[in-house]
């Protein structure tokens, strides 16, 4: 019997195995392990990938998030208490960085076919207290919509994307700034490079894109213990900076981004076409292509089946997972954190089941998961 694992991080990798080695040596040889050319490539780099005139690279994407939110405390954009309007159905990240600010998360029920945030209930979210909202572009689908750019523009409030899983992905609908790529829809976006993500680093790696200059200028600061220059500290900072290590294996692969989203494009259309079953939902395909960049290929099991069918998965040799299985309000730390009903979110999470996408999984191997999926009997 085959085996699918859901995630190869040595066969993902295994084609830049050479440049990446290589690389490595580099910087080892240049003697610099903080900062330098390294870092300053990976930032230009990324912002002509994304369109963002600044680019701060950092540690990981839960700081690149605390970082942004910290920054505009900082500035006086935001205050403690203010809040923030973000997606239930996300990884607890993207909520512990608002906490972490002194901010008030605010959750907001998705919407069910894109699992994404619902732009109508977020306008009716929006409060006297509401000052920012965080897009959250889940499993690489590209979170923006006419209706979500005119409640930011109606209540003047500041936009954090939540990029983690989404680099490369366009929206269908120009941002604040009239670029389309996901990072520089709004005034911030924070990346993540985790090793698992379509583009990923070998280790822990993250970015901030911004428009906004002082913005730029502050999070630099911030994530450099709070240093603007050499022992004068203006925060009370972090040390948040990116690795030239990882800054040099990004190096590598950024320039692959657009094939690598196109090939888990391929896989997710081989089970798109092939899965068939009443009792199973398969994530939209748009129109648009490249709205999403399929960071996870995410079925939703229905009748309370979902259990059931990842362990017979398991069973014809196919690994899966579960992006995610308990929503944040349902975390212990947030036990006592006040939000509505959520019942949209509670469904999808016992719903959910991603399937391999990347990393050793081809087109083919996409179409016959899908064939055993259909012959399976529950």
């Amino acid at each position: 019997m085959k085996h699918y694992p859901f995630l190869d991080l040595g066969e993902l990798n295994r084609p830049y195995m050479a440049e990446l080695s290589q690389a490595a040596v580099r910087v080892i040889e240049s003697g610099r392990y903080i900062g330098g050319p390294e870092v300053e490539n990976f930032e230009k780099s990324l912002g002509d990938l994304t369109g963002a005139p600044y680019i701060i690279g950092v540690s990981n994407g839960l700081d690149a998030l605390r970082l942004i939110l910290r920054g505009y405390v900082e500035l006086g954009r935001l205050s403690e208490g203010d809040e923030v309007i973000v997606p239930a159905n996300t990884y607890i990240a993207s909520v512990l960085a608002i906490s972490d600010a002194g901010l008030r998360p605010v959750l907001v029920e998705p919407d069910s076919r894109t699992m994404n945030l619902d732009s109508r209930k977020a306008a009716e979210a929006v409060t006297p207290r509401t000052r920012a909202v965080m897009p959250v572009h889940l499993y690489g689908r590209a979170a923006w919509d006419e209706q979500l750019l005119q409640t930011v523009r109606e209540n003047n409030l500041l936009v954090i994307e939540d990029c983690a899983q989404s680099i490369g992905a366009r929206a269908t609908v120009p941002g604040l700034f009239g670029t389309v790529m996901t990072g520089s829809l709004g005034h911030a976006g924070a990346f993540s490079f985790y090793p698992t993500k379509n583009t990923g680093a070998l280790g822990d790696a993250g970015a901030v894109a911004t428009h906004d200059e002082e913005l730029a200028r502050t999070i630099r600061a911030l994530a450099n213990y709070g240093s603007d220059r050499r022992y004068h500290n203006i925060y009370r900072g972090f040390n948040c900076r990116l690795d030239p290590m990882q800054a040099a294996m990004l190096n590598v692969k950024l320039p692959h981004t657009e094939r690598e989203n196109a090939d888990r494009f391929a896989r997710a259309l081989a089970y798109s076409r092939t899965i068939d079953r009443e009792d199973v939902v398969t994530p939209l395909m748009s129109q648009s292509v490249t709205d999403c960049v399929w960071h996870q290929y995410v079925i939703r099991v229905k009748g309370g089946k979902r259990d059931l069918m990842q362990r017979l998965l398991k069973a014809e040799g196919v690994d899966t997972d579960i992006h995610y299985a308990v929503p944040p309000h349902l975390q212990p730390c947030y036990a006592t954190l006040p939000h509505s009903p959520l019942p949209i979110t509670e469904r999808l999470a016992s719903e959910i089941l991603s399937l391999p996408i990347a990393g050793g999984v081809t087109v083919e191997d996409a179409a016959e998961i899908a064939r055993i999926i259909n012959r399976i009997k529950i």
